[in-house]
């Protein structure tokens, strides 16, 4: 464990690398990272620290849906599929209060935990629990938002809160993106997007790529366009085949290979872009981080999850605090089965194992 927690620990040193040669020309922006960089050396002796003494790993990176509603219906959704997202209107009764997760981000920050990605449903429909997160100044929060309500007043706040980085969803082009996420979209997104620009807010895209779509969203045209937008991050999401007769879409081995190719000449090429991928190849890690490895999921009803593509949970954020729920016993199990550090097509392996998890589950 602190073989990965060192390799965890390095790649952030290497994203906020990147991060600053990214906004080197924006010197708020420069500074902040650069005043995040000592706060995140801090945090490493700290998560090193709890290993040494309690024998208890703490990730230097959460997953927390803060929103149960979204106001889109994308073909495709994960959070649909699994019933953990719903129309407005239809959010779950257990909802935490902005209060709860303004306890549980102090608790992160005090862990020693430096990236909480807030995601729902939509985000943006809850700007108190934002307020809430803005609050804690040495933790990061990418928000993945469908941009669609990102206002003025939301690209103001975007501005003022530097730790608090917007991404927006995309699937490429326009016909693409509003293909999947309704008529319309693309042009919301890219007007959002031009929001953020004039206010230099530092922000980023995420993308689901599939093995259809994969030459169109690396390739030239695609992200010169997002350069041009202003977008300093792109995220490649692996699609999860959520509904059935999708499969095909979903990588395999070879396109995780080719994935790898391709990252490598985009670094190369866009100096001053960010370029992540999720799962991305995890044999260097020695499987699926998911399950307190290097984060877990929460629900927006509390629930300490593995992985937002499986919802199943033995604790609940509210009645056990973080570093409880880390000790569950349920991610133990999952830590020590063949299921985390085996290999997979692509995706999520946990979603892909699914029957496998809910048994593990029962039996705990």
């Amino acid at each position: 464990m602190e073989n990965l927690e060192n390799y965890l620990s390095n790649a952030i040193k290497n994203i906020m690398l990147d991060a600053y040669k990214s906004v080197i020309q924006n010197p708020k922006q420069a500074l902040f990272i650069l005043n995040m960089q000592k706060t995140f050396a801090k945090s490493v002796k700290n998560r090193d620290k709890i290993l040494k003494t309690e024998n208890l790993n703490i990730p230097p990176f959460l997953i927390s849906s803060i929103s149960s509603s979204c106001n889109l219906t994308c073909k495709g959704c994960y959070a649909r599929a699994n019933n953990s997202c719903k129309d407005l209107g239809h959010e779950d009764k257990q909802l935490m209060s902005a209060e709860d997760w303004r306890k549980i981000f102090n608790e992160a920050s005090q862990l020693g935990i430096n990236f909480n990605i807030l995601a729902g449903g939509e985000p943006l429909l809850r700007k108190e629990v934002l307020e809430a997160a803005s609050e804690i100044k040495d933790m990061i929060f990418p928000v993945f938002t469908n941009g669609t309500l990102i206002t003025e007043t939301y690209a103001d706040f975007f501005q003022k809160h530097r730790n608090v980085i917007p991404v927006l969803s995309i699937e490429g082009n326009r016909t693409n993106t509003d293909s999947r996420r309704g008529e319309g979209v693309y042009g919301k997104i890219t007007s959002a997007m031009e929001k953020l620009k004039e206010r230099n807010v530092f922000f980023g895209t995420s993308i689901t790529v599939t093995t259809e779509n994969f030459d169109d969203v690396t390739g030239r045209e695609f992200l010169d366009n997002m350069h041009s937008y202003g977008s300093k991050l792109i995220f490649y999401v692996e699609y999860v085949p959520t509904s059935q007769g999708t499969e095909h879409l979903a990588f395999k081995e070879e396109h995780v290979k080719q994935m790898e190719v391709r990252l490598d000449e985009l670094r190369e090429k866009y100096h001053d872009m960010i370029f992540f991928s999720f799962p991305g190849d995890e044999k260097v890690l020695g499987g699926c981080l998911a399950a307190g490895r290097g984060f877990f999921h929460i629900g927006a009803g509390g629930e300490a999850e593995a992985c937002p593509f499986s919802p199943y949970s033995d604790r609940n954020i509210r009645e056990t605090g973080l570093k409880e729920a880390l000790k569950s016993p349920f991610f133990e199990k999952l830590r020590l089965s063949k299921l985390i550090g085996g290999e997979h097509n692509g995706g999520c392996v946990l979603f892909e194992h699914k029957d496998e998890v809910e048994k593990m589950l029962k039996n705990d």
